[in-house]
Formats: C-alpha cells, structure tokens, sequence
C-alpha cells in the first residue's frame, strides 16, 4: 500500500512538473479567431498567409515580428482595415506566427 501510495504520488508530480500540452499552428488557427479575416493561400479581409510569407519570409526576426502582430494587432501595413489585437498567450502568438510562415 505505502509502494503504491508512493508511485501514485511520483507520478502526479511528473505530471504537474511537465509542460502544458503542445498545440500546433493550425489547432490555433482553427480554434482562435483568425479563420474570420485569414485563409491560407485566398486574401479575404486580411491576407493570405501565402502572402504574408512572401513578405517576410526573408526577415530574420520575421517569426517574432508576426508574433508581435498577432497578439498586439496592427494597423496600415496590408491597407486600411486594421488587424485587432487577439486574445493569445506570447507562446500561442510564437506558434501561430512560425505556423504562418510555413506557407509558401
């Protein structure tokens, strides 16, 4: 009993202690908002993600960049409309930005 009580406890710590659950780019852009304004390779009122990639694919910081544009949102860079900030953590911004930039 005491064993059992002992490994049961190890392991609820191995598990608190773990990071949380990874979730890729494309689980968060189908469960956050950027479905309503983005499409991957079709401009519908933000643009494509095809064309995002083609503008700073080259940029060095470009994933941090993005990721800066996503959780604070921007204004006047693709035209007037601006893009509002989203509800995202700085990690779901860093994997949705690095998502983003995949397609080419």
């Amino acid at each position: 009993m005491k064993n059992t009580l002992l490994s049961v406890s190890a392991l609820c710590t191995a598990l608190l202690l773990q990071p949380a659950w990874a979730v890729d780019g494309e689980t968060l852009y189908n469960t956050k908002a950027c479905m309503a304004c983005h499409k991957i390779d079709v401009r519908v009122v933000g643009p494509s993600y095809k064309e995002v990639t083609a503008k700073y694919a080259s940029q060095a910081d470009a994933a941090s960049y993005l990721a800066g544009k996503i959780k604070n949102g921007s204004q006047g860079v693709w035209g007037p409309i601006p893009m509002p900030a989203n509800a995202v953590t700085e990690e779901e911004a860093r994997i949705l930005a690095e998502w983003v930039l995949t397609h080419k």
